[in-house]
């Protein structure tokens, strides 16, 4: 732990200076009570740092947030072991790629699912009763309930220290939460300028408590938050349904953790209710059950949390990123790709050279980094990995 001024405190020991100076700025905001936690995996983001812990009193940054409102992680614990699962693992993962849409954009053509249904309707209530129209943000934001995305996002099947057998996956709230959050951090830059606020950074705009812009994106932020959560249940019964085929047998969820890592909640901290905002971190509240993805091609981790008050009950997301999508680009080939994925399958091809494991911060690091935030309950290595381009 590091405390870098009275208002930043971090865990990060690889830390480049862009974010440093990054969290430094948006700790130096006059709302932010007590401090600013860095997080392990801290890496550059839009405005506001990707593994920052932002506790504001009044106000709410919505590029603080993220625009992948209620981003997040869902691991399923199976009945099943290593020994179990067949030899051949192309078969699954390339029925996984037909039943979950993956891909910068990607759609269901129809929706015949009756699970899918009763979530709809469930999101459709929810809007109703918050008085707007997702539609009015995301034309076919119904078609996306279901699907992956891209970049970062994953779907795996996963072993645990014990060759126990995990469904592991990694995605948000896809088109419809992003438009909802541009168009909130819009709204908010254009408040700034009207009042004249001198902002450090156009992407500290804030939304102010008690305002109708502040109300309309706290209620429209909750709905893509529930969303996210609801579009990570409809692929995991997805994928738990052509594991089942591929095994040959139900499967049991013996263990189930959902859990945000882009989000803003109302918490308690240092003796105020505050609006904590976790741009890249889960809620490690002691005793709490959270999720820890590396990269592909690394371990990731299911933990608990300490409840450690200085870092706001916070803890690391990820890996956290070390090269750009564009420098990894250039920096690394499909051959150190294929060779990082090793034993692990995948879809071979170039568009996920920016994915590759080196282009992320060692997770072991990360993982020593966070010890004061997080127990290790369990380390999860893929046999299978699902990525879209």
């Amino acid at each position: 732990m590091e405390q870098i001024n009275g208002k930043l405190i971090s865990w990060a020991s690889i830390l480049e200076q862009g974010t440093r100076d990054q969290a430094v700025t948006t700790a130096k905001m006059p709302f932010i009570h007590p401090h600013l936690a860095l997080m392990p995996d801290a890496h550059l983001g839009l405005g506001a740092t990707v593994g920052s812990v932002i506790p504001t009193l009044g106000a709410i940054m919505p590029a603080a947030v993220g625009v992948d409102i209620g981003c997040g992680m869902i691991a399923v614990r199976t009945q099943y072991t290593l020994d179990q699962l067949p030899e051949d693992r192309r078969p699954v993962r390339e029925a996984i790629e037909r039943a979950v849409p993956v891909s910068a954009g990607a759609a269901n053509r129809t929706i015949s699912r009756e699970h899918t249904q009763r979530r709809l309707e469930e999101l459709r209530g929810l809007a109703e009763q918050a008085g707007f129209d997702p539609s009015s943000h995301a034309k076919k934001w119904e078609l996306q309930l279901g699907t992956l995305g891209s970049g970062n996002h994953f779907i795996e099947i996963t072993v645990d220290e014990q060759q126990r057998v995990w469904l592991f996956l990694h995605s948000g709230s896809r088109g419809v939460g992003n438009r909802i959050a541009q168009h909130h951090i819009g709204i908010a830059r254009k408040r700034c300028e009207q009042w004249w606020i001198q902002l450090p950074h156009r992407d500290l705009a804030y939304l102010v408590d008690g305002t109708p812009e502040f109300d309309a994106y706290i209620t429209q932020m909750r709905w893509a938050q529930h969303y996210a959560l609801l579009n990570r249940e409809e692929m995991m019964d997805r994928v738990e349904r052509q594991f089942a085929e591929w095994v040959g047998g139900d499967v049991e969820r013996q263990e189930e953790i959902n859990c945000h890592h882009n989000y803003t909640e109302q918490e308690r901290h240092f003796g105020k209710q505050v609006w904590l905002s976790r741009k890249g971190a889960i809620n490690a509240e002691q005793g709490r059950a959270g999720l820890i993805p590396g990269s592909m091609g690394t371990a990731s981790y299911v933990v608990a949390g300490l409840g450690n008050p200085l870092a706001l009950n916070s803890a690391p997301h990820g890996a956290g990123r070390e090269y750009s999508r564009t420098k990894a680009r250039q920096t690394f080939t499909r051959e150190q790709l294929r060779e990082a994925m090793t034993g692990i399958e995948y879809r071979d091809t170039d568009a996920f050279i920016d994915e590759i494991p080196a282009a992320y911060k060692d997770i072991d690091q990360v993982m020593a980094d966070a010890k004061e935030l997080v127990e290790i309950r369990h380390t999860l290595r893929q046999v299978v990995n699902v990525k879209g381009d």
